[in-house]
C-alpha cells in the first residue's frame, strides 16, 4: 500500500496542481486597478455567483482541498 501511495501521489499532486492553476485563472474577477491605490474597488456591491461561475469556484475548492489533502498524505509518507 504505501509503494503504490508512494508512486501514484506524485502524480496526482501534478495533475491536481494544473487543474488547481487552470480553474483560478479561469475565475472572474470583479476588481479594478483603483482598488489597489485606495479608490473604489467595487466592495459595495454584492455579487452573487451562478451558472458556470459557482461550478468553476466550487471545483476550485474541491481540487485545492484534494491537492492540500494530497500533500499532508505525502509528508506521512
Amino acid at each position: 500500500m504505501i509503494n503504490f501511495l508512494s508512486q501514484i501521489l506524485p502524480w496526482f499532486q501534478v495533475i491536481s496542481a494544473i487543474i488547481l492553476v487552470v480553474l483560478v485563472l479561469l475565475q472572474q474577477n470583479e476588481s479594478s486597478l483603483g482598488g489597489a491605490f485606495g479608490g473604489d474597488s467595487g466592495a459595495t456591491n454584492i455579487h452573487k455567483r451562478r451558472g458556470l461561475e459557482k461550478i468553476i469556484f466550487d471545483a476550485t475548492f474541491i481540487v485545492a482541498v484534494l491537492f492540500v489533502g494530497s500533500v499532508l498524505i505525502s509528508l506521512v509518507f
